[in-house]
């Protein structure tokens, strides 16, 4: 079996450093055969695939849109990788493996005790609808990190979710796949201040004002120095 694609949901209208960065990190580290952006594709970004999709939805139905069109897309692999445009690979991998956040019930303890919203609400949607379909305590695989993904198995789960308002595809998709993997805690750096990750940190990711005004944004853009084949100028 061929390295697999790497598929990226972009939103429109951003020069969007931090994507320019995340490729940066996939063409030094991450095995691919190809980039796939869907949706929007920034002017500097060359060498990649770009599936454009209209995107008049919330946040969650267009990243359900691009995810759709990306494993209908006849030329993409069928085993891909699935990314946002702020996930980092920070050291070389063969292979990317699978990683869990632990019980969704833990995971949605954890945002229940600290916010209310969309995003709760469709974890708790998405734990319903996996414990009806004989999955009672489903893994999260809600992490910031690279999700191997099956296209035809990934439709197929798309369509399970699609009468949910907010589908947590990544989990849907890791329980009803039987996926397993290591358990990890989220990579993700919300903050500032240099603290959470360090030298030997793996994977990482970022909000965007961490990346921009963070110490983690100056530490991800010391590592990537160079301009990588997916970019059309210097800088």
């Amino acid at each position: 079996m061929g390295a697999p694609d790497i598929v990226v949901p972009v939103r429109g209208g951003a020069v969007n450093e931090q994507l320019r960065y995340a490729l940066r990190s996939w063409a030094a580290h991450l095995p691919h055969r190809r980039v796939w952006l869907v949706g929007h594709r920034p002017q500097w970004a060359a060498g990649v695939g770009h599936i454009p999709t209209r995107q008049a939805g919330t946040k969650y139905q267009n990243t359900t849109v691009a995810l759709r069109a990306a494993c209908e897309h006849p030329d993409v692999s069928e085993r891909l990788l699935l990314c946002n445009d702020d996930f980092f690979t920070m050291h070389p991998v063969e292979e990317m493996p699978v990683f869990h956040r632990g019980p969704v019930r833990r995971v949605e303890a954890y945002y229940a005790a600290r916010a209310s919203g969309k995003y709760l609400r469709g974890m708790r949607d998405t734990r319903e609808l996996l414990k009806r379909l004989g999955h009672p305590e489903p893994l999260s695989y809600e992490l910031h990190v690279p999700l191997p993904v099956d296209r035809a198995g990934m439709l197929n789960v798309l369509e399970v979710g699609r009468h949910l308002d907010v589908v947590h595809k990544r989990s849907l998709y890791g329980n009803l796949a039987q996926l397993g993997g290591t358990q990890i805690r989220d990579v993700k750096i919300l903050h500032r201040e240099p603290r959470g990750y360090g030298p030997d940190s793996p994977l990482l990711s970022t909000m965007p004002d961490s990346f921009a005004h963070g110490h983690v944004g100056k530490f991800i853009r010391s590592a990537f120095p160079e301009p990588s084949r997916y970019e059309t100028r210097r800088r």
